[in-house]
């Protein structure tokens, strides 16, 4: 065996003939550093190494990253182009692929207009790729219609983050700081499974005294640990939230020096959390009074403490209230801006911050500009060469593409990187929309249940065959590196896209070579965006383990912590809006009796279209399950392991029950990663929440049958 020598002097080993070389795993917003073996003779991908002197998860890694390469060289690879004629997959050479595409495309076009196309992004692709698909539908194809998977993601996040902070990036300090952090509050986040590695450092801290409170419906491995965990109804988050504002106030926890100085609205927030009380906030939550003071003296007196929140949270109607309530809390204690306090959500894909950031929004622009602001369009305009008057206006939401194509406004369609035909809510409806579609092309390296639609399937690389940056849930930029030659006639998304403008008469647009020559053009996209990456470089990323932004010049040093003297908001002060409780979209009734929450195993990722090809994984966990309370499992005459149907006003599916007592008596979990009939998402509630079109996919109505 040979040592690799890191530069915290940890020895990694490898065998002789092998490689070692540096990357990001490819799955979670956690972008666990690591070192792919590589063999130098024939360039196969071997194997893995944590990274131990990565600052941010220093050489942990979760089963899904240990196994990441596994999925580079898999047999089930898409290797050719594949064009659908008679209902089955034919190899075909990529211009046969790309005369077929550009024939439909124009077709369509000319027959419909520029929007009857549309573009379904995703955030498993660097920034570069990212910021290149917004470019791509608005100049290459001039639709409007453009939106992406992390709509079904961390847009709540956003929204909430932008109408409190004024700005959304997903942390507001740096992960190693939470070492030193004296309280954890953490909500809708299962984060023992769902972000591993960065258990750690609650842990470390929780060796100096620190405090954990969960807030969650199940007690997951996370809530099993907690101080105080608020087991709460699905669904009632803002209650629980305002009740915590309530006591924070009355009781002389605020801050009031920060607050007076640095927030605006807070006599109205104190007046909107009056009825609020211990006991009625009880009453709309299901957690005990006593819990609900205990979790808000904790966060009281922590000195420094950090509001930690995920999809629990974010993926329910009204999931921009939840945060901007959570968001509340940190601000009122005076947290936001200091070191190891703040706010932060667990970003769900690897590229979840920077992939929202850069155009991929139906209303956004590179740098997080509006694409109703003119002089944002004017920008970005003089940077692609455009007038404009060529600009697109803004478009719709994911989900509500599918609306579109319903109604015969959209004609077709081309899915990058993304799933939707598991991970969208209502499925049977994104099922006959697919359907519906005149054309549609899929790009991906795998046969995803959403490219066995397709009348056309490109082969893309996986991010093992290419290089860029992406944006931890930090905000750090960093560094994907290639670690082999793309498998089979492969192409990563950006030469795809290049050549499909190059048919479309824009190949003008799209003269790259390299993601390099890309992201050189991003820094300029994105100068003076609140979302600036114009400092950033890839030397600096290499040599800074990572560049915080917003990072307007090359001598600028980044920043690990926003909003130290000023937020961002026209007058520089927080907002702390007032927000009233609501109850979910479909909450249960004597028909449809209980809750249905949906979420993560610790072996799976997203769609499960990686994942599910790993044997080690599939081993782990092979199907989805009906976790439920023994009280409810009794109800239906159910033991552990018996099948039972799951039924919703949508649709029903047929499931093995698994029964624990680490679970709400009124409420059925069910893990998300499975296809078709497999796929719990045929069950869950397309309800959206207004400002950030985020589906409900956390609670709906349930009633179930024993098999």
């Amino acid at each position: 065996m040979s040592e690799f020598v890191t530069k915290a002097g940890v020895k990694n080993l490898h065998k002789p003939g092998e490689k070692l070389i540096t990357t990001h795993c490819c799955y979670c917003g956690m972008q666990c550093g690591m070192h792919i073996r590589v063999n130098e003779k024939s360039g196969h991908v071997v194997g893995v190494e944590p990274r131990y002197d990565w600052p941010v998860t220093r050489g942990k890694m979760c089963p899904k990253g240990v196994t990441a390469y596994q999925t580079v060289e898999h047999e089930e690879r898409i290797l050719k182009p594949l064009i659908k004629k008679n209902g089955q997959f034919v190899e075909s050479s990529w211009e046969e692929a790309l005369d077929v595409i550009e024939a439909n495309f124009k077709k369509l076009q000319n027959e419909s207009g520029k929007d009857a196309l549309s573009v379904f992004g995703g955030v498993s692709m660097t920034n570069e790729k990212c910021y290149l698909v917004g470019k791509y539908a608005r100049v290459a194809l001039g639709t409007r219609f453009i939106d992406y998977n992390g709509r079904f993601c961390m847009s709540s996040a956003a929204g909430g983050f932008l109408k409190t902070l004024g700005t959304d990036r997903g942390s507001t300090l740096p992960w190693p700081e939470l070492e030193h952090t004296d309280c954890f509050f953490i909500a809708g986040s299962n984060t023992a499974e769902c972000h591993p590695t960065s258990i750690q450092w609650l842990w470390k801290a929780k060796d100096k005294g620190a405090k954990l409170i969960v807030v969650d419906p199940r007690e997951t491995p996370t809530a099993r640990v907690a101080d105080v965990h608020l087991d709460l109804k699905p669904g009632t988050d803002s209650a629980l939230a305002n009740g915590m504002l309530h006591i924070l106030i009355k009781e002389g926890y605020v801050d009031e020096e920060y607050v007076n100085e640095r927030c605006n609205n807070y006599e109205e927030l104190k007046k909107s959390t009056e009825k609020f009380t211990p006991e009625y906030t009880s009453k709309m939550t299901g957690v005990s009074i006593e819990k609900i003071i205990k979790a808000a003296h904790i966060y009281g007196m922590s000195p420094r403490s950090v509001v930690m929140f995920a999809r629990g949270v974010e993926q329910q109607r009204k999931g921009v209230d939840n945060v901007t309530l959570y968001t509340s809390m940190a601000l009122l204690r005076g947290q936001i801006g200091k070191f190891a306090s703040g706010v932060a959500t667990f970003t769900g894909q690897g590229n979840g911050q920077g992939g929202r950031e850069h155009g991929q929004k139906a209303d956004l622009l590179p740098g997080y500009r509006k694409l109703t602001d003119p002089e944002a369009v004017k920008y970005i305009s003089n940077v692609w060469g455009i007038d404009p008057s060529e600009m697109p206006k803004p478009g719709v939401s994911a989900y509500e593409m599918f609306d579109e194509i319903m109604k015969g406004n959209i004609r077709g369609m081309h899915v990058i990187c993304s799933n939707p035909a598991v991970s969208a809510p209502n499925l049977e409806h994104i099922w006959k929309a697919f359907k519906k579609l005149d054309f549609l092309v899929v790009s991906d390296f795998f046969l995803s249940e959403t490219a066995q639609f397709a009348d056309v399937v490109l082969p893309a690389t996986t991010w093992a065959e290419d290089e860029g940056t992406t944006t931890n849930l930090e905000g750090r930029v960093i560094r994907i590196r290639k670690v082999r030659e793309p498998l089979g006639e492969s192409q990563p998304d950006w030469e795809i896209i290049n050549r499909i403008a190059e048919r479309m008469g824009k190949g003008k647009y799209f003269p790259y070579k390299s993601a390099g020559e890309i992201f050189e053009e991003f820094r300029v996209a994105t100068k003076g965006g609140k979302a600036d990456y114009y400092g950033i470089t890839y030397d600096r990323i290499d040599k800074e383990d990572g560049v915080f932004w917003p990072c307007p010049s090359e001598d600028h040093p980044g920043t690990p912590t926003m909003f130290v003297d000023s937020f961002g908001t026209p007058d520089g002060k927080a907002n702390l809006p007032s927000v009233e409780w609501q109850e979910a979209g479909e909450p249960p009734t004597n028909d449809f009796p209980h809750f249905l929450t949906t979420g993560r195993v610790v072996y799976h990722y997203l769609s499960g279209v990686q994942t599910r090809r790993v044997d080690f994984l599939m081993e782990q966990c092979p199907e989805p399950f009906a976790e439920m309370h023994p009280a409810l499992a009794s109800k239906y005459n159910l033991q552990d392991g018996e099948m039972v149907r799951l039924i919703t006003p949508r649709s029903h599916m047929d499931v093995k029950t698994r029964i624990t007592k680490a679970i709400r008596k009124d409420t059925v979990f069910v893990p998300y990663h499975w296809g078709k009939e497999l796929a719990v998402n045929q069950l869950t509630n397309a309800c959206l929440d207004p400002i950030s079109r985020m589906p409900e996919f956390k609670v709906c109505s349930l009633k179930m049958e024993k098999i």
